[in-house]
């Protein structure tokens, strides 16, 4: 399927990777400052880990209602509000003086931070349909992979130049910048005479039948607990390499390169093999092939302890598993429900981003005592993918198109 008319496919495509990478930057720019700005903040490391899990938490509550207020009035001024209110709150946590203005800062950050990332997927299949929107999604993927890696190095060399307020002031530019690229290049794809009507009970109308959906909360599950098997090194990257492998600031790329060629890797076969392998035959493949690697990590802990290179070769593998499988797994749920994709989109934010705000804020500082603790926690999330992937396989359904 052709874009739109007057739509330009590779500045769209590069805006909605642009958009993607907020998250991984208001993350994991942040990792490398976590000492400095707990020791200016008066905040010991578990209260630290708050500085991420509250912005998670905020995101997924929000998620809820950007893409539902995107499907009545439009996608763009979504998320230029929201990146303008963004900017504004990265604002205040650049100048918090304290941990509870940080933690507020954050809050706000998270508040906003959705609304343009979760409102760029509905875009892809605005324009695009079957194979076409599966490569799509997946180069839009292969491109924002690379800011885990860029992020953490990022801020690394911003705290080399000054202070770690330094790093959230870059995030302001970011947000604005942001914001004049999708007012003056991203096109409007959602058609007036597509609109939904703008009210409250509407809204929770649509996000009640997307999260009582079974075939679609099986989907959701399997994608949530399959990157939960990659994301939970992302999440303990401060512990992972500043305390289990006693590393510096500067040495964050170490797990995160690898990590990003793997999404990359896994991105591109998506996006190569989208016209030739069936979708469901890839994510079984890929989930698979995840949960195979967790259980190798298992094992080359168990001999190899907390000693680098070896624990870190099997989370590449992770990530490229799961990168060959995601994008089959979002556009699957957002072809659930045709006339609602902004509260799909949101509903799967919510999802994933209410168990990230779990995984970051509780389950990791319980299991991320050594590689080998945290493998068998990545092994255990890597099979409840698998298994809620197989349940979806033994119960397909159609699109519930009465969703209006």
């Amino acid at each position: 399927m052709a874009p739109a008319k007057g739509v330009n496919r590779y500045l769209t495509t590069f805006i909605i990777a642009s958009l993607g990478m907020i998250g991984p930057f208001v993350i994991d720019a942040v990792f490398p400052a976590f000492e400095l700005m707990g020791h200016d903040l008066m905040a010991s490391p578990a209260a630290m880990q708050q500085v991420t899990s509250v912005y998670m938490l905020s995101y997924a509550v929000m998620s809820l209602f950007h893409g539902p207020v995107s499907d009545a009035i439009g996608r763009k001024p979504v998320m230029i509000a929201g990146l303008i209110g963004f900017a504004a709150a990265s604002v205040l946590c650049a100048v918090a003086p304290t941990l509870t203005v940080m933690l507020i800062g954050r809050a706000l950050q998270g508040v906003f931070a959705g609304a343009a990332q979760i409102v760029s997927r509905t875009i892809i299949r605005d324009l695009f349909i079957g194979p076409a929107a599966q490569r799509m999604m997946a180069q839009v993927a292969m491109i924002f992979a690379i800011a885990p890696a860029i992020a953490p190095i990022v801020g690394g060399l911003i705290l080399r130049a000054g202070s770690w307020r330094l790093v959230f002031y870059a995030l302001v530019g970011v947000g604005l910048v942001l914001a004049v690229v999708v007012a003056l290049g991203m096109p409007e794809t959602h058609a007036q005479e597509n609109r939904r009507q703008l009210n409250l009970p509407d809204i929770f109308h649509g996000l009640r039948l997307v999260l009582s959906d079974g075939p679609y909360m099986r989907l959701a599950f399997a994608g949530v607990f399959g990157f939960a098997a990659q994301f939970i090194y992302v999440m303990g990257a401060p512990i992972i390499m500043l305390q289990i492998l006693g590393k510096g600031e500067e040495d964050f790329w170490m797990l995160f390169v690898p990590l990003v060629a793997g999404m990359i890797l896994g991105s591109f076969v998506n996006a190569r093999f989208a016209h030739r392998i069936p979708p469901k035959r890839m994510v079984t493949v890929a989930m698979t092939m995840l949960l195979s690697a967790t259980i190798v990590g298992i094992v080359i802990a168990a001999i190899a302890g907390n000693r680098l290179p070896w624990v870190m070769l099997m989370p590449p593998v992770i990530a490229f598993s799961m990168s060959v499988s995601f994008p089959i797994l979002q556009l699957a749920q957002l072809d659930r429900f045709p006339t609602r994709r902004g509260a799909a989109a949101s509903g799967q934010a919510f999802i994933q981003l209410l168990f990230n705000s779990l995984l970051s804020g509780v389950i990791v500082s319980l299991v991320a005592t050594s590689m080998l603790s945290i493998a068998i926690t990545s092994s255990v999330f890597g099979l409840i993918g698998w298994l809620f992937w197989q349940w979806s396989l033994r119960r397909p359904a159609k699109p519930r198109e009465g969703a209006a």
